[in-house]
């Protein structure tokens, strides 16, 4: 099955630049219907700590957009978003639609980034999200999730054999960003994709380089830096045949 991740220049805080790049890059893109298609970390707005601007409201714009895109591709769509607490606080979150557009789970990111300050403007979330697709067993995680190994082995205990990153990775850490989205990979024997933004906002430089990566640790596709949505198929039953003909998982140790 056909797995996109759509790699942009975010527009800063600008809702409707960034629609309107999405859609472009997607007509641009052949889709087969039952994709997954990946928008990186708050793809609507760019890495913000304005919660008060960019949180949605009810009915929320951005949920709206990942519904009708759905819809439209009659396939499921994963993006990332901002909502509100009542005590002000943001909670960074993706959101994921079906095909018919309608909205079937939501992941608030685990590990929120101190480095940047996220940590004073955002909510740690505590749980994880899978779904169904394709045989797959998806866990999505958002950006500096990456950094923590264990949150994947507790997707994997769970299921998981395909994790989506969404991300806003700045370019002064690319390597980091290419080498763990292979490192996560291979030692969960799973499916990993790395989304991506380039250009640059007011604090930082983006890169791109988003990944899809077979459970071998193979890269199968690379946007490199450029504006483009990329796309790979992939079947879970390799991903099976390998965890069961090397059964590393099995042999995990509950530390």
């Amino acid at each position: 099955m056909q797995l996109i991740a759509c790699q942009y220049d975010i527009q800063w805080e600008n809702r409707e630049a960034n629609y309107h790049t999405i859609r472009k890059l997607l007509s641009e893109t052949p889709i087969n219907p039952g994709a997954l298609i990946i928008l990186p970390e708050m793809f609507s707005s760019g890495f913000s700590m304005n919660v008060d601007r960019i949180a949605e409201k009810a009915p929320s714009s951005a949920e709206n957009f990942l519904a009708e895109i759905a819809q439209e591709y009659k396939s499921w769509v994963l993006g990332g978003l901002v909502f509100q607490s009542p005590d002000g606080k943001g909670s960074n979150e993706l959101s994921v639609f079906d095909p018919s557009g309608q909205g079937i789970g939501h992941y608030q990111k685990n590990h929120c980034f101190s480095y940047t300050g996220e940590t004073d403007y955002y909510e740690s979330g505590e749980d994880i999200l899978l779904f169904d697709w394709h045989g797959f067993t998806v866990c999505p995680y958002i950006c500096y999730d990456l950094r923590f190994p264990e949150l994947f082995r507790r997707g994997v205990k769970a299921g998981a054999d395909l994790f989506p990153v969404i991300a806003s990775w700045p370019a002064t850490r690319a390597e980091h960003w290419t080498t763990l989205l292979r490192a996560r990979a291979i030692e969960n024997q799973a499916v990993v994709v790395g989304i991506n933004r380039i250009g640059d906002d007011p604090k930082f430089k983006y890169s791109g380089q988003s990944m899809i990566v077979d459970h071998m640790g193979v890269e199968l596709a690379n946007a490199e830096g450029t504006e483009s949505c990329i796309s790979a198929n992939v079947d879970v039953s390799f991903v099976q045949a390998w965890r069961e003909e090397f059964k590393a998982l099995s042999d995990m140790k509950p530390y």
